[in-house]
């Protein structure tokens, strides 16, 4: 991926589509994955200590994920809530594609893969579970953050996983500066050099 990045909006490398095996939900199945998007070959290992350690989804309403890639946590909350309305999002066209193959292959029909700007500005959100891109940079990790906690639902939780070197404290530190006092943050979690990090709004 030659100047190329998993956040490119439309990726110029070929699409080489290939099945691979992988485990959601307690369950194997046998999903679609390609070049040009986050972790194509598996879970990484930040998403499975997120998915270790988050408790078990709202049963209905709006959840989302941010940075969806192939869909791991998007499919995970699916399967988990069948009668949620799932938003994976992501800008990589192709992994949105990904999430949409993937899902019909499992029969959900609960998830909406779609980028950024086409989720209604009215729709808010029951939990939010993310692996957010990092790698992004601050600025816009930062901007995406404010973009997407303060549509929790009161009384909701976000879940994302940071690696430790790679600014999960120093991240932390900015959402309780820069999120209002209805919000509480907390590290739920340390494990294999990643943070999972709670934002719980009041």
């Amino acid at each position: 991926m030659a100047n190329e990045h998993y956040f490119s909006s439309s990726p110029e490398s070929e699409a080489r589509l290939r099945q691979f095996h992988v485990r959601l939900a307690g369950k194997d199945y046998e999903l679609t994955t390609a070049n040009g998007i986050f972790s194509p070959e598996r879970i990484d290992a930040g998403t499975q200590v997120l998915l270790a350690n988050v408790p078990t989804p709202p049963p209905g309403g709006n959840l989302l994920d941010i940075g969806a890639g192939w869909g791991p946590i998007a499919l995970t909350l699916a399967l988990e809530s069948p009668r949620a309305t799932v938003w994976a999002v992501d800008v990589n066209e192709r992994a949105l594609d990904l999430v949409r193959r993937n899902a019909e292959t499992l029969g959900l029909i609960n998830i909406n893969a779609v980028l950024p700007q086409d989720v209604p500005d009215d729709v808010s959100f029951m939990t939010i579970w993310s692996n957010p891109p990092i790698r992004v940079g601050k600025n816009e990790l930062h901007s995406l953050l404010e973009k997407w906690i303060p549509r929790l639902e009161p009384d909701s939780d976000a879940w994302l996983v940071v690696q430790r070197n790679l600014g999960s404290d120093s991240l932390h530190s900015w959402m309780q500066a820069t999120f209002p006092g209805d919000y509480a943050f907390s590290r739920a979690t340390t494990s294999k050099g990643y943070r999972v990090l709670r934002a719980h709004k009041n």
